[in-house]
């Protein structure tokens, strides 16, 4: 966690005073409105120096000619750390938290996505959900599906709820009867099984099913890898109205697009034991004037992905750290419960359908 050298008990109110000041203003905080702050008893002089002193020591700056002051990403960081009560969520966003994850269905991208937006909703920021891996999901059943005479398509249903699917080319045109041997021996070998470590050691003896199911079980380590880059972005058009450069807005839409990029930033700021990082703490230069707030998704004990907040460093942390820790709690309750349900219920079988016959060439 960043230094940040201790500041006597005035220094430190009137610093608070100011940071809320401008969390909800967003104009410079002059002496005066310091003064009407609560617990604030002092002269106005008084405070004005005290404001001198407290920028001389990085906490404050003092914009152009202007006579109020704001926040340094160093006195925010002081803020977060040692003045900043931790927040609570109203009754009215507590209640619609509750019956969000009560009604919410459809698959596990859905819900991911309507996640993000709730999470939006509730703070007015840009949010971040990353899906927990698929590498430990357990497979319900897997199979393959003729989809012309050379791809076949993989689809497996996971216990988290989640349904992958992937193309596969096929080196040369597959009957139905290879396919169907092949899907049941994929089958047998994945169900129960993680999707990141399913494998066939033995082969069949029949030199076409072994090749596709090669091929698919190259697939199913693709799908396994392929969750870790996935974020569901909700909300991005509210970093509009966060910041007044354009240029800041384009750099940070810019950044959210790449998504192995946000995955990583979020799983950097979690793993350094930071669940707030500010300005340029995180290290990503186009995120230097926003600060991300991240909250762990856990299930069962286990890191199961995260959600998250963007927006600039004057954002509202109690609020922000409040939202983020309740909605990352309730959607580990609600991906446990479908862990559950999914493990405990009979795989699914499907039927695949019939190709046409193809006439003579």
């Amino acid at each position: 966690m960043p230094d940040t050298q201790d500041l006597d008990r005035r220094k430190a109110a009137i610093l608070e005073a100011v940071v809320t000041e401008y969390i909800g203003t967003a104009q410079p905080v002059g002496s005066h409105h310091v003064a009407r702050a609560a617990g604030i008893n002092v002269s106005s002089a008084t405070i004005r120096s005290e404001m001198v002193a407290l920028e001389r020591e990085g906490y404050l700056v003092q914009p152009h000619t202007s006579a109020g002051r704001v926040p340094t990403d160093k006195g925010y960081r002081f803020f977060v750390d040692q003045l900043a009560e931790p927040g609570v969520l109203g009754p009215a966003q507590r209640h619609k938290v509750s019956r969000f994850f009560e009604q919410v269905h459809g698959e596990m991208e859905e819900l991911l996505e309507r996640t993000s937006g709730l999470l939006s909703d509730l703070t007015s920021y840009a949010s971040v959900v990353v899906p927990p891996s698929h590498d430990a999901a357990v497979v319900r059943s897997v199979q393959l599906v003729g989809l012309g005479a050379r791809v076949a398509l993989l689809v497996a249903v996971l216990a988290d709820g989640a349904v992958e699917k992937r193309a596969i080319e096929l080196p040369e045109e597959v009957p139905d009867e290879v396919l169907a041997v092949a899907s049941g021996r994929l089958q047998a070998a994945a169900q129960g099984h993680p999707l990141g470590s399913v494998h066939i050691a033995e082969p069949s003896g029949d030199a076409a099913v072994d090749r596709v199911v090669s091929l698919a079980e190259s697939a199913l380590g693709d799908l396994a890898g392929e969750a870790h880059d996935r974020i569901f972005v909700g909300g991005p058009s509210r970093l509009a109205a966060a910041f007044d450069a354009v240029d800041t807005v384009r750099a940070v839409l810019a950044t959210l697009e790449q998504q192995l990029v946000v995955v990583s930033l979020l799983r950097d700021v979690l793993e350094r034991g930071l669940s707030v990082a500010i300005g340029t703490e995180h290290g990503y230069e186009p995120l230097s004037a926003c600060a991300v707030v991240v909250a762990p998704v856990s299930v069962d004990g286990q890191l199961g992905g995260a959600v998250g907040l963007v927006g600039p460093t004057r954002m509202n942390y109690p609020q922000a750290l409040a939202a983020a820790r309740v909605v990352g709690e309730q959607l580990g309750d609600r991906l446990r419960a479908t862990l559950d349900a999914g493990s405990s219920a009979r795989p699914v079988r499907e039927t695949r359908p019939r190709r046409r016959a193809r006439g003579r060439r």
